[in-house]
């Protein structure tokens, strides 16, 4: 009999982690940043430089599935004001796989590791029994100069916050073209799922680009990647490794068109979708205006939503209706709704 407290898809959940992680102990004291909630990446001391480590699996797409996993993992590391270097992968097959599919697969990793100045190292390869679908699990490394990489727990009161692109590229994409007969069916018109599948690519699910001109402009006290549990979750990831509390602006966040048509037909919040492709960012607030100068000049359209409280004030979002708590999403809407 199933358990409605058993875990569900996605994350786990944020105390459950913290839990599991506080019985972990770090010996080797080259380790600067180790394994926390929220945080994007571990930073290891390489002397003159700060080697970034991150591991991400893809799991809910099939389709560009080696593509979305090169992404997801170059984007943590450029969150933690490194560049991306050196990429590996664990892909684990279905039984009766064809071979077609694994070719496919790792032309999309070398396509974006190729676009990305990113070198395919190694992994493992592997048809896993029991499987349902492709998963592709990567590690990438990358580095930054000695002093420069970030955590996503440096922002303080104060601080302003602000959003790229807008909320959600990557989960419009992957509901766009996972569930792209659903949508039909409820109406939702044939150039808007193209260009929902399309945000893929175009925008992009990349965040480099978007950290580089960040990190050149100065003043950046924290970055942070939305993936699971979307906006949402990234900012109050970024609260509590920061130790702070959020006000934001529900109207300052921008929802892109595509992901407002495709949530109405499948009754998703858009803030609690799978977000990659927007970076978070904390900035001094002497600075703000001079990083989105910066990221206008790289072609990176970026919005001010908030700032940084003092911690006792609590995580809101002021609304035309007043001021509300930032929402809670104990798993993303993708999650949520493929399972559906």
């Amino acid at each position: 009999m199933h358990n409605p407290e058993d875990l569900k898809a996605g994350k786990l959940p944020a105390a459950m982690l913290a839990r599991l992680l506080s019985k972990l102990e770090i010996g080797d004291p080259r380790v600067l940043l180790g394994p926390r909630v929220g945080e994007d990446a571990a930073l290891i001391d390489f002397g003159e430089t700060t080697l970034i480590a991150k591991t991400d699996p893809v799991t809910f797409a099939t389709d560009r599935i080696g593509w979305y996993a090169v992404q997801v993992n170059a984007n943590d590391i450029a969150a933690s004001g490194g560049d991306p270097r050196w990429f590996m992968a664990t892909v684990l097959l279905p039984e009766g796989t064809e071979p077609e599919t694994a070719e496919a697969i790792f032309d999309q990793m070398r396509d974006a590791a190729e676009a990305l100045d990113v070198s395919l190292i190694g992994g493992h390869t592997e048809i896993t029994i029991g499987l349902p679908r492709p998963i592709v699990c990567g590690v990438m490394l990358g580095e930054a100069p000695k002093g420069a990489a970030l955590g996503t727990g440096g922002a303080g009161p104060g601080d302003v916050l602000l959003l790229t692109k807008g909320i959600a590229i990557e989960g419009t994409s992957v509901l766009a073209r996972e569930r792209a007969t659903a949508l039909k069916e409820a109406g939702v018109a044939p150039e808007i799922l193209h260009s929902a599948a399309e945000l893929l690519f175009e925008p992009g699910i990349s965040v480099v680009r978007d950290a580089r001109a960040a990190r050149e402009a100065g003043g950046v006290t924290a970055m942070h990647d939305p993936t699971e549990g979307g906006l949402a979750t990234a900012l109050a990831e970024l609260a509590d490794a920061s130790g702070v509390g959020l006000e934001i602006e529900k109207a300052a966040v921008p929802v892109l068109p595509e992901t407002a048509e495709i949530s109405r037909a499948l009754g998703v919040d858009p803030w609690g979708l799978l977000a990659s492709g927007a970076l978070l960012l904390a900035t001094r607030p002497d600075a703000a205006v001079r990083v989105l100068e910066r990221l206008e000049r790289a072609g990176v359209p970026a919005t001010r939503i908030g700032r940084a409280t003092e911690p006792e004030t609590g995580l809101r979002v002021q609304t035309p209706r007043g001021t509300k708590p930032l929402p809670v999403f104990e798993r993303d809407e993708v999650a949520r709704t493929l399972e559906a």
